[in-house]
């Protein structure tokens, strides 16, 4: 190998390494919720880390449908686009509905106790070994080859990952696209659209009737989620005023 290529190659591998590198440091991690005792220390310190976060994500979905309901009523089409691409809206879905009916059953919010109780049921606590290695608090796979952490358990003819998140703020936010867009939770976005439409407050309770198909365990599933909202009392969060909140903080 000549002198120039053996350099090239160094300083590829100079680089790889520089970015691999950053990639790993510039990773923002959770609490060690293990520091805190099981129980009441462990579940305070997790809700206490976690509800901001969801209230802050809320904060961004409600703008945006705000935005999508303002340039619907005023019948500005084209500012919709960068919102089809964010909530994932292809040529299929708008094949029976308009852009604004699809988009404003997707741009929304996630309630806080259906969040948090999801987090806390798939993460245990945030003690897991994917939420530990990979903020990955919601179990979400991937599936390409390197995109997150190979299940111990996975079988032999699977190829999915569990993805890797550079912050658990970007684990809560692939979480709640996910039930934003993704077909499996058609049901959820129906159900709150007729909250919606029937003047009457999105809660976690409400839209866990629509995650039949967020566990193998089916409906089941979702009875587990509700036990959850009301044995930790989480309800309450779903109250949280965003607007108020918002106009505190400025």
């Amino acid at each position: 190998m000549s002198n120039t290529k053996l350099i090239a190659v160094l300083l590829v591998a100079v680089v790889a390494s520089t970015a691999a590198w950053f990639a790993f440091f510039a990773k923002e991690s959770a609490p060690d919720f293990t520091a805190y005792a099981a129980g009441p220390d462990r579940k305070a310190a997790f809700f206490e880390y976690f509800t901001p976060i969801v209230v802050e994500m809320n904060k961004e979905l409600a703008t945006d449908r705000e935005q999508i309901q303002s340039s619907c009523n005023a019948d500005e089409a084209d500012n919709l686009d960068q919102f089809l691409t964010k909530f994932r809206v292809d040529d299929a879905d708008l094949e029976q509905e308009s852009a604004c009916e699809v988009l404003l059953r997707r741009a929304d919010i996630v309630p806080a106790s259906l969040a948090i109780a999801q987090a806390a049921n798939e993460s245990a606590w945030g003690t897991s070994r994917f939420a530990k290695l990979g903020n990955n608090f919601f179990g979400q796979w991937c599936f390409s080859k390197g995109c997150g952490i190979v299940p111990k358990s996975r079988d032999t003819n699977k190829n999915h990952e569990v993805a890797d998140f550079r912050s658990p703020a970007d684990s809560v936010e692939s979480y709640m696209l996910n039930l934003n867009t993704h077909d499996a939770y058609k049901p959820l976005r129906n159900i709150r659209q007729s909250l919606r439409e029937e003047d009457k407050a999105v809660t976690g309770v409400a839209l866990s009737y629509g995650l039949g198909k967020y566990s193998e365990r089916g409906d089941e599933y979702g009875k587990e989620i509700r036990e959850m909202i009301s044995f930790n009392k989480l309800a309450v969060l779903d109250k949280l005023d965003l607007s108020k909140q918002e106009g505190e903080a400025n």
